[in-house]
């Protein structure tokens, strides 16, 4: 097998992995298809070369992700470990130490090592690898995985290629190269079923999804002389529908799909705070949505990101409408 990045150095990352005896993996709130896929990766990787493991988030799984090998094992919640917890913890697919959602605690007694492809990443750890170049975290994992000589087994590759397929919008956006491509076929060679995983991911919506996503296209406007998109998911629609915040996954790209649009806006309540919204932006083309979110306080990906707003949703719309259309050119 070939890293999909050779030049990477994952020197520090290897040495401390090799050191530690007890390893946390943790990954950002709301996790997503990246977060969770290499988190479980690593933590197959590392068992299997004996490391003691713990996975641990401020949320819990997704539901269309549970299908994972020891996606129970995964423990959430606002939890704290003493020093004999754990002596290394390496967070996965995160911008901010503040997105991992956990208080000081949690972090006391143990070195922490930051993995992650976001080019917004903060820099925060004590040892960092941030590489933008890589077009998922899984990615990343891989080729560390590689670094280490631990072999690829089904466990392995199957939450890989979980984290590539969902980062990449199932292998649609310019972050897929030839090299993305041979290492998804490697990932299938060592057991991943791209069939398997693609029916959990994406054919596996319950009633409420369903409602829920009528009640959203309602919602759809196009703006910026149809360059640009906007749905709006609010608390009532949610209590409506009898769905969740799981139930909004892949809504931005219907209003992506849209021919002639550019950025897709998608404005979701934050359920439990009041007054609290989470914004998603897709680009398609030229538009530099990443740049976008990082003038809002928020970051990402050049086609793909998002950030936090408070106010009414009149407020929110009065400070993205410009700030899109800047962002348009």
């Amino acid at each position: 097998m070939t890293p999909l990045f050779a030049d990477t150095d994952w020197t520090d990352v290897v040495r401390m992995i090799r050191q530690a005896q007890r390893i946390v993996l943790i990954t950002h709130q709301n996790p997503d298809g990246d977060g969770i896929g290499s988190q479980l990766a690593l933590f197959h990787a590392l068992e299997q070369v004996g490391k003691q493991v713990i996975m641990h988030n401020l949320d819990g799984v997704p539901r269309i992700y549970r299908f994972l090998a020891g996606a129970e094992k995964v423990g959430r919640g606002d939890w704290c470990f003493d020093h004999a917890g754990g002596d290394l913890i390496i967070s996965l697919d995160c911008g901010s130490l503040r997105r991992l959602g956990m208080p000081d605690a949690f972090f006391a007694g143990a070195c922490l090592v930051n993995i992650d492809h976001h080019r917004s990443n903060e820099g925060f750890g004590d040892v960092c690898c941030i590489d933008h170049r890589y077009c998922a975290t899984g990615a990343m994992i891989y080729d560390l995985l590689l670094a280490l000589e631990i072999p690829l087994d089904r466990d392995i590759a199957a939450p890989l290629y979980t984290a590539i397929l969902t980062d990449t919008g199932s292998f649609r956006l310019s972050s897929c190269t030839a090299d993305v491509y041979r290492l998804a076929a490697s990932l299938v060679e060592a057991g991943a079923e791209p069939w398997f995983i693609c029916r959990h991911v994406y054919e596996g919506m319950t009633l409420a999804s369903l409602r829920l996503l009528g009640a959203c296209l309602e919602t759809l406007e196009l703006h910026d002389k149809g360059r640009s998109a906007w749905i709006v998911v609010t608390e009532a629609m949610y209590e409506q529908s009898c769905a969740d915040v799981e139930d909004t996954e892949g809504l931005i790209d219907y209003a992506r799909s849209i021919d002639g649009v550019e950025v897709a806006v998608f404005v979701r309540a934050d359920t439990g705070r009041e007054n609290c919204w989470k914004v998603s932006f897709r680009g398609k083309t030229y538009a530099n949505v990443g740049e976008l979110a990082a003038r809002l306080g928020g970051g990402g990906h050049p086609h793909a990101a998002g950030c936090l707003l408070h106010g009414s949703l009149d407020d929110v719309y009065e400070i993205l409408r410009p700030a899109v259309s800047a962002a348009l050119g």
